[in-house]
């Protein structure tokens, strides 16, 4: 059965019919063509699907479709500007926290709500905010050092 839902996605209204049990990561990608949100292990563990949802982290892949109604969502599509990559989309590739790169929209995504709320984190907070992000390539270092480049307080 299809529900009529209203969202924001990255600064864009779209009005949808989405089955009631669609998942928010399958709208995204099947219905709105935005494939960088992406899917993982499809059980909220791995971070692979983080969205913002009015501005905090969530795994899209818990959430069904229906509950993103009347909500903002941001997807990694939604940082990049006319100017260019966001910041911390730019310090992932200086400090080469990047490997295979399909941890790095969850990556960025919660770091990008974490400097939002405190822009001057830690390296303790830091690794707090990403761990539900699952990365098997980088050992976590340089994705630390590109999210303390961007806080307030180099």
């Amino acid at each position: 059965m299809k529900k009529l839902i209203s969202v924001t996605v990255n600064e864009k209204r779209y009005e949808l019919a989405v089955d009631s049990n669609m998942t928010l990561v399958d709208m995204l990608r099947e219905e709105l063509k935005l494939t960088g949100t992406k899917k993982g292990c499809e059980l909220g563990e791995c971070g692979a699907c983080t969205v913002l949802m009015d501005g905090k982290p969530v795994s899209s892949c818990l959430l069904l479709a229906i509950e993103a109604d009347n909500r903002e969502i941001v997807t990694i599509e939604g940082l990049e500007t006319e100017k260019g990559l966001h910041p911390i989309q730019q310090a992932f590739v200086e400090k080469g926290a990047i490997q295979c790169g399909f941890c790095t929209p969850g990556m960025i995504l919660s770091a990008k709500a974490l400097l939002e709320n405190n822009p001057n984190p830690d390296e303790h907070e830091i690794r707090k905010a990403i761990s539900g992000n699952l990365c098997r390539c980088t050992g976590y270092q340089k994705i630390v050092e590109a999210i303390q480049s961007v806080s307030s307080d180099k």
